[in-house]
């Protein structure tokens, strides 16, 4: 198999992972967002196999595929920044696919990446759902991380069991072979 058929492959399979567990939701909340099992982590793994380049189209791909399956439209900007761009991020995971815990380092990355554009999408146009007292950009702020960073704590400790990193860590060789 070619080198390009395979990093096909196994990121298709990631983005179908990732659209899975999106939809197995921990947590969802009423105005927008949920805690997935594990969703982001999927959707970082190509970059972490075969660098940013890799992981930031394969999160492109996948944010296309979460408009698709449900589309929530205001403006193109914002559904560029909720869609492509949110899940882009997730990709940057890429940038530590050769470093030491580069795949847990890699994967906050992505988080935050993606955390920034939720931020900006919620401060510019869903400033108006925010809490009694609260300025647009604090609740974006904080509605975002509360989502993203719990499903990040959660996907970051299932990565610190032995195992789980040791199935990643051949999986990564397999496909690199």
């Amino acid at each position: 198999m070619s080198k390009n058929v395979r990093i096909l492959v196994f990121s298709a399979a990631c983005i179908a992972l990732a659209v899975v567990t999106s939809m197995l939701k921990v947590f969802e909340f009423p105005t927008g967002g949920a805690i997935t099992l594990c969703s982001m982590l999927f959707i970082s793994l190509p970059g972490y196999f075969f660098g940013p380049a890799v992981g930031i189209t394969s999160g492109i791909a996948y944010g296309i595929l979460q408009f698709i399956l449900g589309p929530y439209i205001l403006t193109p900007v914002q559904v560029l920044l909720d869609y492509p761009l949110a899940f882009g991020a997730n990709g940057i995971a890429g940038f530590w696919h050769n470093k030491k815990n580069g795949l847990t380092i890699g994967y906050i990355a992505g988080c935050c990446g993606r955390w920034l554009f939720s931020f900006l999408s919620g401060w510019i146009f869903f400033g108006s759902y925010a809490w009694k007292g609260w300025n647009p950009a604090a609740y974006s702020a904080v509605y975002n991380v509360i989502y993203i960073g719990a499903e990040c704590l959660i996907t970051v400790a299932i990565l610190q069991i032995p195992a789980v990193k040791k199935a990643i860590e051949k999986i990564k060789v397999i496909a690199n072979v």
